[in-house]
C-alpha cells in the first residue's frame, strides 16, 4: 500500500526504498510557485519536455507530507535522481494533473 490517497490528489513516490506521499495542497503549491514561478508555466514547460530536474524535485519537496527524519532536500534530490525519471514520472504526472484540474 502506498499510503497515497488518490481522492485527495496524492501521489506515491518511491525514493531510497521508502514510499513517500506527495499532496498538492494549497500551501504546498503556493510554496512551490513562490520558488518556481507560475504553476501554469511549469505545466507548460513539462508538456514541452523542458521541465528541469531541479524543478521537479522542488515541486516534489514542497508537496511531501511526511519527510523522513534527517532527510535534507539535497539528499531527497539525490534519491529521486538515483531512482530515475521513469520512476518519478507517474508522481509528476499526478501532481501536474492536480495543478490543472484542482480538487
Amino acid at each position: 500500500m502506498s499510503g497515497a490517497n488518490p481522492e485527495r490528489g496524492e501521489a506515491a513516490l518511491r525514493v531510497g526504498g521508502a514510499v513517500l506521499v506527495l499532496r498538492p495542497s494549497f500551501s504546498a503549491l503556493v510554496a512551490a510557485e513562490a520558488e518556481l514561478g507560475l504553476l501554469f508555466a511549469l505545466v507548460e514547460r513539462a508538456a514541452a519536455g523542458r521541465l528541469a530536474l531541479g524543478e521537479m524535485v522542488a515541486l516534489f519537496w514542497h508537496c511531501l507530507t511526511d519527510l523522513p527524519e534527517a532527510m535534507t532536500r539535497e539528499a531527497f534530490g539525490e534519491r529521486v535522481t538515483a531512482g530515475g525519471l521513469a520512476q518519478a514520472t507517474p508522481a509528476l504526472r499526478t501532481l501536474l494533473q492536480q495543478i490543472l484540474a484542482g480538487r
